[in-house]
């Protein structure tokens, strides 16, 4: 049974700094990719950040690029997201997602191209 496992959210004040993890199990093949999304109350599902976990590759929303980093642990099967400097707007549920089917015609972070995806973490930034 293929499970993705978020953990690591909390409430935090602005400027502070959290760290979430993805524990991904069950997955009978190598996946293409694993990626961060978040959802705020009101709002469409947005991506975050992308790692290809063969080569390390990575990609980010330009509302986080110089304060989030996703990494990853492949002998563990765990993705990371650490998150600088988190402001208000960072407030959401966050979700980690992983793509184990070959697709063309979807950017890196369109919610489409994953086909599994984790319950999600809270991430609560206030004062």
């Amino acid at each position: 049974q293929v499970q993705l496992v978020e953990s690591g959210g909390g409430l935090v004040q602005p400027g502070g700094s959290l760290s979430l993890s993805c524990a991904a199990s069950g997955f009978t093949s190598d996946y293409y990719a694993i990626a961060w999304f978040r959802q705020a109350p009101g709002k469409e599902r947005e991506g975050v950040s992308w790692i290809n976990p063969n080569d390390g590759s990575t990609y980010y929303a330009d509302s986080v690029k110089g304060r989030f980093t996703i990494s990853r642990d492949n002998a563990k099967n765990t993705v990371y997201l650490q998150m600088l400097s988190l402001k208000p707007e960072d407030t959401a549920v966050y979700y980690c997602a992983a793509q184990v089917k070959f697709r063309t015609g979807y950017s890196r972070l369109n919610a489409r191209r994953y086909d599994y995806w984790g319950q999600g973490t809270q991430v609560t930034v206030s004062p």
